[in-house]
């Protein structure tokens, strides 16, 4: 689970990764709203838990509609109480979570957590999705720097390997069509110690996909492979 927190007028609000969803922490969230307010409040409103209802539909192919007709039948009366651990205990919701240890608290995924954010007040939702995208577009960028080293590592990689090939491998009297053959199956040692199948065998797995199967490894993978040419091509 990674953890990042961003800052919604100067309240630091965390966000963690649950698989490959953003849940926000509403705990965090609560700290910006004047006066008392609980999340039990909001859960208890009849309009949350039909917007909960409503998106848990979407999202969760396991949600209890039995427990939340019950919940809905019973929201917004005066003796109506539900924390979250009780709704996600009835109904199998997915969209909320109440977790203990560093970092505990309640946490929302994105969608709820922006309707969350319009109970602390409009210009806190507003401010919210700005600083959540900013986030993101962060995460986006970074991800395109490591793509775009790992296709420079690749490029490299492949640089290092045929010049070991044609130094160490390949006599000086051969024909290209002879030179080929060297260096395809040279290739396919070091694809098949690195990713356990040859460039042929990804390429049928994967017909759609642009570029060979270096493209698409990890730059651990990468940089194993450019350190363990020269133990591979000893033997």
């Amino acid at each position: 689970m990674t953890t990042r927190k961003i800052d919604v007028k100067g309240s630091a609000i965390t966000v963690i990764k649950v698989g490959t969803e953003d849940y926000i922490s509403l705990t965090d969230m609560l700290k910006a709203k004047d006066g008392d307010f609980f999340i039990s409040d909001w859960l208890r409103n009849r309009n949350t838990v039909e917007f909960l209802g409503i998106w848990e539909g979407v999202y969760n192919p396991l949600f209890n509609y039995g427990e939340f007709a019950i919940i809905k039948s019973q929201a917004g009366l005066n003796s109506y109480k539900l924390s979250v651990k009780e709704w996600v205990a009835k109904t199998n919701a997915i969209g909320l979570r109440a977790t203990a240890g560093k970092y505990g608290g309640t946490y929302a995924h994105k969608d709820i957590a922006f309707e969350f954010g319009m109970w602390i007040s409009a210009e806190f939702k507003i401010y919210l999705i700005k600083e959540f995208q900013r986030l993101k577009d962060e995460e986006n960028n970074r991800l395109a720097l490591e793509w775009n080293l790992q296709r420079t590592l690749s490029k490299i990689n492949y640089t290092i390997h045929t010049d070991a090939i044609k130094d160490t491998l390949i006599p000086p009297l051969v024909n290209k069509k002879q030179t080929s053959l060297v260096y395809a199956s040279e290739a396919d040692v070091l694809n098949l110690a690195l990713f356990g199948k040859t460039a042929k065998d990804w390429r049928d797995a994967n017909p759609r996909k642009d570029g060979n199967i270096r493209d698409y490894a990890a730059i651990e993978q990468l940089g194993w492979n450019i350190g363990n040419i020269g133990t591979l091509l000893s033997y």
